[in-house]
């Protein structure tokens, strides 16, 4: 990949705000960071315009919630075909996180996700998602 170099006329306060970003997420240097924001940008356009994207679904839970794994298991089922792989994690003796792989339809993911994370019992949950090309 060759890379052009191309200049950038910003306002003071715009300027130091992307210093500030520069400097709050550890980026080794300005381009770093307009790269980021370039790319995040993109693939938030791409989950508006519901393209394909790849993600996980994070969830943490008390594992002696009556009914809960019954549910989200349920729920897995029914969406088969946008999940990945599932990985089950003790934090502690009452706590589990799970992550859920996923690639899909962008609405479809948030769909699962949101199905999820409402399931009663789940004490937080979150959907990451990225590009999956």
């Amino acid at each position: 990949m060759q890379v052009k170099r191309f200049g950038v006329s910003l306002e003071d306060e715009l300027l130091k705000k992307l210093d500030r970003l520069v400097e709050n997420q550890k980026f080794p240097n300005r381009s770093q960071a307009i790269r980021y924001l370039i790319k995040k940008d993109l693939v938030e356009n791409e989950w508006e315009g519901n393209e394909e994207v790849a993600g996980a679904i994070v969830l943490v839970y008390d594992h002696h919630k009556r009914n809960l794994q019954n549910e989200s298991t349920e729920v897995q089922h029914d969406y088969h075909h946008l999940i990945l792989s599932v990985q089950h994690v003790h934090l502690n003796h009452d706590n589990c996180l799970e992550t859920i792989t996923v690639k899909g339809k962008a609405s479809e993911l948030i769909d699962l996700s949101n199905k999820l994370i409402a399931i009663k019992g789940i004490k937080h949950g979150q959907l990451v998602m990225s590009t999956a090309n």
